[in-house]
């Protein structure tokens, strides 16, 4: 359901500041995102609605090195699970496709947020629009005969596209009409976005229920402290892409209401904020009663990394993406997925899945400069790769070069001792297959 946004609260008495380490304030972010410990329950397509919530916005982005990055991102944080549970989310309503701080699968109860963006925004798009009214209409009414359009559906006509992206003109309609919303993705097929009319996809929807401007950055600036968990003032307004101006004045309204804390944290300029939902979090991981465990991978755009600055503040962490760099100049790799172990990014690891041949090639791993390779972190990262293989449905583990060299050494005998633990499983799996086999065709109906 499409939510609607009740901003008056009552009195709440104030909450105490609270004073952190900076492992401390990771722990408490790792814990906002759902990377603090490895999920406890198998995964289901309402833990992935859950989750997809939990973040608040879910980066779509097309590469397919590995999983595509919205699906990585998930996994990360709550292990295996069919990914069409994201297409069908998307599909049934509760999901909707819209640009936070880049495009984004949102929780369809934010859209009155994201309305009051489309209603007020994008001047330059809806002058564009307006100079092809005639190409507009054309796609409009095609729309409206067929219910539903991909681009693949329009034929490139001229010899080159227009001024985006090489983009044919049917493209840079149904796109810009996605941001200006009168259209809406329906559904993806094949990842290919379905567009369809906003009034046939949310026939309830009513602009008077839009929030105003104001509504609208009081709650992006509370929603995206909630996903943080701890943040400094100006890393709140990258999080949805709202506005820097006035954002502690927000931040400060915000903890007078008792929906924030304030926080101190060991080398940060004060304060910090955290949610009020965080707090008991906080307060446990203060005392040192609540440990990160989790090791995965993270996707490029994984929101705990995709905040390029605020990933070297917060986890000393620096990171770019090489996609775009000419390989003679790439130093870690084309795709690098950071490596989260137990509350710190350690590396950086250039993986590929080879579908067709069951392999998961991990190209090269680099560790960040002074990271010792333990026992815990070598039993870790086998268990990382192998579980993310066997999601990919990549049984073997491939490891390349590693730096510090001893890394791969002893990552590759801990690799061998899960894929003998495969295969072994894979044997008893066959051998009771076949029993099943055999004591049907006997008749025999024990259990």
């Amino acid at each position: 359901m499409v939510g609607t946004y009740h901003l008056s609260h009552p009195t709440i008495a104030l909450m105490p500041d609270i004073h952190l380490s900076l492992e401390a304030a990771r722990a408490v972010h790792l814990a906002a995102q759902g990377l603090l410990t490895p999920p406890s329950k198998v995964a289901t397509k309402r833990t992935v609605l859950d989750t997809v919530r939990r973040m608040g916005a879910l980066q779509i982005d097309s590469i397919s090195v590995v999983a595509r990055s919205p699906y990585l991102a998930l996994w990360s944080r709550i292990g295996p699970y069919e990914t069409r549970w994201l297409d069908a989310l998307l599909k049934e309503r509760k999901l909707f496709e819209y640009w936070a701080h880049a495009m984004c699968f949102l929780p369809i109860e934010d859209y009155g947020l994201y309305r009051r963006r489309m209603l007020d925004d994008w001047a330059k798009h809806r002058t564009w629009l307006a100079g092809h009214a005639d190409e507009v209409e054309i796609v409009l009414d095609r729309i409206r005969r067929k219910g539903t359009v991909r681009a693949a559906d329009f034929p490139r006509l001229a010899g080159k596209g227009g001024p985006w992206w090489d983009w044919k003109v049917e493209k840079q309609i149904l796109e810009l009409l996605l941001w200006t919303g009168d259209l809406m993705i329906a559904r993806r097929d094949n990842f290919q976005r379905v567009y369809g009319l906003r009034e046939r996809i949310l026939p309830a929807w009513d602009d008077e229920a839009t929030p105003s401007v104001s509504d609208v950055e009081r709650a992006m600036t509370l929603k995206a402290v909630r996903a943080l968990g701890i943040a400094q003032p100006k890393w709140v307004p990258g999080y949805f892409y709202t506005a820097k101006k006035g954002v502690v004045a927000r931040l400060e309204s915000l903890v007078d209401e008792g929906e924030l804390v304030h926080a101190t944290v060991e080398g940060w300029p004060s304060p910090a904020y955290i949610h009020r939902d965080l707090l008991p979090v906080a307060q446990r991981t203060a005392r040192g009663r609540l440990q990160p465990t989790l090791t995965t991978l993270l996707s490029p755009f994984d929101p705990v990394v995709a905040d390029r600055q605020r990933a070297e503040e917060l986890f000393g962490f620096t990171y770019r993406i090489e996609v775009y760099t000419p390989p003679s100049k790439r130093r870690y790799g084309y795709y690098t997925l950071p490596i989260l172990h137990r509350g710190n990014l350690i590396g950086r690891l250039d993986p590929k899945a080879h579908r067709s041949t069951g392999t998961f090639e991990v190209r090269a791993i680099h560790l960040e400069p002074g990271t010792e390779v333990t026992d815990a972190l070598v039993e870790d990262l086998a268990a990382t790769l192998k579980a993310c293989a066997a999601w990919h449905q990549t049984l073997e583990v491939v490891v390349g070069t590693t730096e510090p060299p001893e890394l791969g050494e002893a990552l590759r005998a801990e690799v061998r001792l899960g894929n003998d633990a495969v295969d072994a499983e894979e044997v008893r799996r066959i051998d009771r297959s076949a029993a099943v086999v055999q004591s049907t065709s006997r008749g025999d109906t024990r259990r």
